[in-house]
């Protein structure tokens, strides 16, 4: 009998460690991906996460996104227009007759901030809100406003916001990973990948149905697959780690040139040690009853964003550098006045808890809070409940990290339908993001393909009125 075996019978390293349930190692393929190829592309760096210093002092060492997909309504939540009320029911330019804001608009804090009655508890934090009420972006369709957003291109696939803020900054701690996308939602990888920059600086997702984890009985995961081994304890897997590392060195002293997936071996190292933080990070039974109280968690529909709020705090005061939480399901175009109360009730305690509890703890000031949608609404109704796509006039916040509170900037036309004053396009956008945290957009490259790319591209100002 022929006992030899044809080579294509064995499985090649990178086949093992896709397939491999040795616990830690598929989720340092993907998630964590690879030191090595960092390492040819940043030879003069020996840890391509090493904390790094800004191009120049700033308050903010961090960020929390709170990104809201589906093009929130602006004149619904935080662009006050009274000339809706009276142009309501109107037609003319537009493609549909006026339609006011079923809600009112109080005046909040101190700044006396407009804020839609829909945020009540938001509209307690208004004195620490930045309103930028002149955003505009180039296209109307979701997906690829969404891209623009997270990464300055709607065309080409390029590094998303998160992964330049890691590269630029590196990281505070060694245990964890840089940057965390929560919910980032099917097909959306680009919001949180690293095209062309070295792997090691790509998102770990941190899944919707998982972020928040279990109160009491979590797994030893902490709400990540994989990141535990239930058949080798500690001792054993630091044993397996350490032939698996004399086999990797072995055959990179044989070869001159591999694949950069042979160094995937190396960020075992990562989640090895994640093994020992992130299930006690991720535990919130820890948190007092008052804590959850604040961000909504055990209180119905604001449980589960709740969750994953705290979770970025407790993330943001370990170290990670950049932490995005995603909510679904703003693309109101019919059922508008049952379904954006819906929404705003998930959000608003949450965001307001996290806010409150940051400030409490001495971290506002050093952490960026931004929340955004990828565009805004119409001012005319489609249908008789909904209104549409818009672009080209809306409004995001910021707050913390050295921006101005209880102020607005900007704003579109007198119904809300175009960025009129202060306007600020997704370029300036990041190039004021990058800034807040001691970056200047136009000197954060990485060269690919004989160019040096940037996340601005060759574009965007940084606002610098809204900076404190």
């Amino acid at each position: 009998m022929n006992t030899e075996m044809n080579p294509s019978q064995f499985l090649s390293r990178r086949a093992m460690l896709k397939t491999v349930s040795s616990g830690f190692g598929f989720l340092a393929f993907s998630s964590l991906a690879t030191l090595a190829s960092a390492r040819d592309d940043q030879r003069e760096s020996k840890n391509p996460l090493a904390t790094k210093a800004p191009h120049f002092p700033t308050k903010a060492k961090r960020v929390i996104f709170l990104c809201m997909r589906g093009g929130p309504s602006h004149v619904d939540t935080f662009d006050y227009k009274p000339e809706l009320i009276k142009s309501h029911g109107k037609t003319g330019k537009f493609r549909g007759s006026i339609l006011k804001s079923p809600w009112d608009f109080p005046a909040c804090g101190e700044s006396g901030l407009r804020i839609s009655e829909l945020f009540p508890s938001l509209g307690k934090q208004a004195d620490k809100l930045c309103l930028l009420k002149g955003m505009n972006t180039d296209l109307p369709v979701h997906p690829r406003a969404l891209t623009q957003m997270h990464t300055g291109n709607a065309q080409f696939v390029r590094p998303s916001l998160g992964a330049w803020a890691l590269y630029g900054l590196g990281t505070e701690n060694d245990s964890m990973p840089g940057f965390v996308s929560i919910n980032p939602g099917a097909g959306n990888a680009q919001t949180y990948g690293s095209s062309f920059l070295p792997a090691i600086y790509q998102g770990t997702k941190l899944g919707g149905s998982r972020a928040g984890g279990r109160m009491r009985g979590q797994s030893a995961g902490g709400g990540i697959p994989d990141i535990a081994n239930p058949r080798l304890n500690t001792r054993q897997q630091r044993q397996q780690l350490e032939f698996i590392q004399k086999l990797n060195q072995e055959k990179l002293r044989r070869e001159k040139e591999h694949p950069g997936v042979e160094g995937v071996i190396e960020s075992y190292e990562l989640a090895f040690r994640m093994q020992a933080e992130m299930p006690d990070l991720l535990d919130l039974s820890k948190e007092d009853q008052k804590t959850l109280d604040l961000y909504g968690i055990g209180q119905g529909e604001t449980d589960k964003f709740g969750k994953q709020c705290l979770l970025a705090r407790r993330m943001s005061e370990s170290g990670v550098r950049f932490i995005e939480i995603s909510h679904d399901n703003w693309d109101t175009h019919f059922s508008m006045t049952t379904r954006l109360p819906q929404l705003c009730n998930q959000i608003d305690k949450p965001i307001a808890g996290l806010l409150e509890d940051l400030q409490r703890r001495g971290l506002l000031d050093e952490t960026l809070v931004i929340w955004a949608g990828e565009f805004g609404r119409t001012p005319y109704a489609q249908g008789s409940d909904g209104r549409d796509h818009n672009n080209k006039g809306y409004t995001t916040w910021m707050a913390g990290g050295g921006v101005k509170g209880g102020f607005s900037y900007g704003g579109t036309d007198e119904l809300g339908a175009v960025a009129v004053d202060g306007k600020c396009h997704i370029h300036d956008w990041h190039a004021t993001i990058l800034h807040l945290l001691g970056l200047n957009h136009a000197e954060l490259t990485y060269r690919y393909a004989g160019r040096d790319f940037r996340l601005t591209d060759v574009y965007g100002n940084v606002i610098k009125d809204i900076i404190a």
